[in-house]
């Protein structure tokens, strides 16, 4: 279920292809040949270099363009080779990779099996490393060759392929590592990707060029690659209009008239796969722990609303973050809404909240398309069945230690994409990391069990089936409040080609130059 709207001025017209140009010579119509320098704008700062270090899709745009892994996703979603040339299943637990020869840092040593060895590896036994709970399932790396491997796990990982091509399990170089350190790699990043680093001003921007010994050939089109970070929507808006970025994603449907309506820009709007959710705690002794107070929050929320209100109708209803295209999505719970503003007064009165109660809640603003504004809208719904909510809208880094630290309040909202494409997502979810049943207060032997069983199961029936009943254990029990799937909005000028991408990354290397 993945389609692409595309809107040029005076007509609109259905394509896979979306077009931009910039005025700082990155991109103008009026010569059309050669490379040109090519200006993306990011809504916040990127957090560093190191792809393992966090879970920060916005840094992952701007740094994964240094970088190649083992595997990757194409723009459709499909797992592919990258730095593997061929990889084959010995048995449930092992995985073998035959590394593409000739592949050459930026530093100018050549890949091989070690640097894999060596990235996946720290990847599992660094516990500083935010995405080292995606890799806990790999036991062992084995160098059989200077380009072949083994990647053993612990148990059968019906995921390992998917975890492998997702964003983050990109592969660095040990040498350069081990003689520098972390530290020192995360400010001069090495990696063996289409663009390699230039500099890094934090708060500013970040600046890439070509590599011209690339293993696919070196770019082409663009002759330096920035990242501009802008966190006002209006001024990324302007900077498009006026020349000054080729590219802006997250477009709030209040901006698109000003898109549409220039001359030398559009929109492009894609399915993408993150869904907007409220996390209520279920600790002893809090309001939420109480089911029937975690369905009157779902019953009170207008979903088509806020949709149809906030976000130009451009996003689909859910109760599942499983969403359509993904593995095991549960569709009975997609395009639905079960909103009962009585019902929800009642279940508050049963609860012991006839006069009302009132809760807290955290957001994050200017991160996602009207993320404040939705946050509001939802504070206003809820008052109107009794839950008077104290909203904190926060800037994204310090949103994200407070709920990376699980100090947040009674709800907290998140958007959540899946790049594993999979309902394995409900494991980190739920059974593991920051974001786990227990940390927020919550157990349910039953969806603990059925998760248990999926996470090691080779059958994809049975897994499928396992996850679905799982999803409807969740949505009953309200662990998770799923708003709406987004539709991600793109803004560029017409100089450019570029088709969106299902996991929001934005790879210049598959952007051309009209």
């Amino acid at each position: 279920m993945r389609f692409i709207k595309k809107w040029a001025v005076g007509a609109a017209v259905l394509s896979m292809v979306l077009t931009g140009c910039s005025k700082d010579a990155a991109v103008t119509g009026d010569s059309p040949q050669g490379p040109r320098p090519l200006t993306i704008a990011l809504p916040t700062e990127i957090k560093s270099m190191d792809l393992y270090a966090h879970n920060d899709f916005v840094s992952w745009m701007a740094a994964a363009n240094l970088y190649n892994g083992l595997l990757k996703r194409s723009p459709k979603g499909e797992i592919v080779n990258d730095l593997a040339d061929s990889y084959t299943k010995i048995n449930d637990t092992t995985w073998e990779f035959t590394l593409k020869k000739g592949v050459k840092f930026h530093d100018g040593n050549e890949l091989t099996a070690e640097d894999v060895k060596f990235t996946l590896e720290r990847a599992t036994k660094d516990k500083t490393l935010n995405e080292g709970t995606a890799f806990k399932s790999i036991a062992e790396v084995k160098v059989l060759e200077p380009h072949k491997l083994q990647v053993l796990t612990q148990k059968p990982d019906p995921l390992l392929l998917s975890v492998v091509a997702r964003t983050s399990a990109v592969i660095y170089p040990k040498k350069y590592i081990e003689e520098k350190g972390a530290d020192y790699f995360n400010e001069h990043p090495v990696g063996t990707g289409p663009y390699k680093f230039v500099e890094w001003k934090r708060g500013s921007h970040v600046t890439m060029e070509p590599y011209a010994d690339y293993f696919e050939g070196a770019a082409k089109d663009w002759s330096k690659l920035t990242f501009r970070i802008v966190p006002e929507a209006t001024t990324r808006v302007g900077e498009l209009l006026t020349g000054g970025v080729d590219l802006i994603p997250g477009v709030a449907s209040n901006d698109w008239p000003r898109i549409k309506g220039n001359a030398t820009t559009e929109l492009v709007s894609a399915n993408s796969n993150r869904v907007a959710i409220i996390v209520p705690k279920a600790a002893p002794g809090t309001p939420t722990a109480d089911k029937r107070v975690r369905e009157a929050i779902e019953l009170a929320i207008d979903k088509k609303l806020i949709i149809d209100k906030l976000l130009g109708g451009d996003a689909s209803q859910t109760r599942t973050r499983v969403t359509p295209g993904s593995f095991g999505a549960n569709e009975k719970l997609f395009n639905t809404s079960l909103t009962d503003v009585e019902k929800a007064k009642q279940l508050l009165k049963d609860a012991g909240y006839a006069n009302g109660l009132q809760l807290t809640m955290q957001s994050s603003n200017g991160r996602y398309a009207k993320d404040k504004e939705v946050a509001e809208m939802v504070v206003g719904m809820l008052a109107a069945v009794g839950i008077q909510v104290k909203l904190e809208l926060m800037e994204w880094n310090s949103y994200l230690e407070l709920r990376n630290a699980n100090k947040v309040g009674d709800l907290h909202m998140v958007w959540f994409a899946n790049s594993f494409y999979d309902a394995h997502i409900m494991i980190g979810e739920h059974l593991t990391g920051s974001r786990s049943m227990e940390k927020l207060g919550y157990t349910n032997p039953q969806l603990k069990e059925i998760l248990t069983k999926a996470e090691s199961n080779m059958n994809e029936t049975e897994r499928a089936a396992l996850y679905k009943q799982a999803q409807e254990i969740e949505a009953e029990e309200r662990m998770r409040i799923y708003l709406y799937l987004e539709h991600n909005t793109y803004g560029v000028n017409k100089a450019v080609s570029f088709q969106p991408r299902l996991d929001e990354m934005i790879k210049a290397y598959e952007i051309k130059r009209k």
